[in-house]
C-alpha cells in the first residue's frame, strides 16, 4: 500500500497474563499473532501497547491508528453493575485502555475496537453491557466452548461505514459471553446478529471510530476491516 516509507504505525494493545514460552514461565506482555499479522497484511507496522503506562497521550501520538484488542472482561463497576459469577476482569487493562481511547478520540486517530474493543468504546461513552449473554438469549451460539470460536452472520446498516468496508451481510468468527446493552453516547448501532445483539457501532462522521463484536483477526482471508482502518491512518497522517 503506497510507497516505501509510507505504511502508517498501529497500535495494538495488548495482555498482560502469566505465560509459558521456551523454560520461561513468566508474566509477559502478549498478544495473540494474528492480529499482528494481520495489520502487515493491510500494509501497516504493528506496535504493540502493553497495559504498564499511563502516558496515553504521548503514547496516542507515536501511533497513526489504534486497535483495543479482545480480552478480559471490563469492571462492572465501570457501567454501574455488580460484578456477575462469570465476568473476569483486568483492571489495569481497563484503565490503560479508556485513557487511550479517550486520548485517541481528542487526537482524531481511527480506531478499531475488537470483541472487548467495542465494549470499551461503549462504556467509555457511557453505556452498558450485559455481562453474560446465556442469560439473557438462553444460547451460547456466540460463545461455543472455551477457546472455541462461533460463527455469526451479521446484516449491516445500509450508508454505515462498516457497510461500505464490508456489504450489507457478512459472516464472522465470534467468540464472546458478553456484549452491549446500552449503547454509549453517540454511537449509532449498525450491525446485528439474527438474535438481536449489537454486533458493530461507529460514530457518525469523518473521523473513522468503529467497533465490531467478533474477531476479524481469525479470518486471514478477510482483512477488510484492517486495510480500512490502515487506510484511515494513512490519510490521518
Amino acid at each position: 500500500m503506497g510507497s516505501k516509507g509510507s505504511e502508517p504505525v498501529i497500535g495494538l494493545t495488548s495482555y498482560l497474563e502469566p505465560a509459558k514460552f521456551l523454560v520461561w514461565e513468566t508474566e509477559a506482555a502478549l498478544l495473540h499473532r494474528v492480529y499482528v499479522d494481520g495489520i502487515v497484511a493491510a500494509g501497516g507496522i504493528p506496535v504493540l501497547l502493553p497495559p504498564v503506562s499511563d502516558a496515553h497521550d504521548r503514547l496516542v501520538s507515536a501511533v497513526d491508528g489504534l486497535v483495543l484488542v479482545g480480552g478480559a472482561d471490563i469492571e462492572p463497576a465501570r457501567y454501574g453493575q455488580e460484578q456477575h459469577a462469570t465476568t473476569y476482569v483486568r483492571p489495569n487493562r481497563d484503565a490503560f485502555e479508556f485513557g487511550l481511547l479517550e486520548s485517541a478520540l481528542a487526537a482524531r486517530k481511527p480506531v478499531l475496537g475488537v470483541c472487548r474493543g467495542l465494549q470499551v468504546l461503549s462504556v467509555a461513552l457511557g453505556g452498558t453491557l450485559a455481562q453474560h449473554l446465556p442469560d439473557t438469549l438462553d444460547s451460547a451460539d456466540h460463545q461455543p466452548a472455551p477457546a472455541t470460536f462461533g460463527t455469526t452472520t451479521v446484516t449491516l446498516a445500509e450508508g454505515s461505514r462498516a457497510a461500505s468496508i464490508l456489504g450489507a451481510e457478512t459472516k464472522v468468527p465470534c467468540y464472546h459471553h458478553q456484549a452491549i446493552d446500552k449503547l454509549g453516547d453517540g454511537l449509532m448501532p449498525v450491525g446485528w446478529a439474527a438474535d438481536g445483539t449489537i454486533e458493530a457501532a461507529e460514530l457518525p462522521g469523518d473521523d473513522f471510530v468503529l467497533g465490531v463484536q467478533w474477531h476479524p483477526e481469525q479470518n486471514p482471508d478477510d482483512i477488510r476491516l484492517f486495510e480500512a482502518l490502515v487506510t484511515a491512518a494513512k490519510e490521518r497522517a
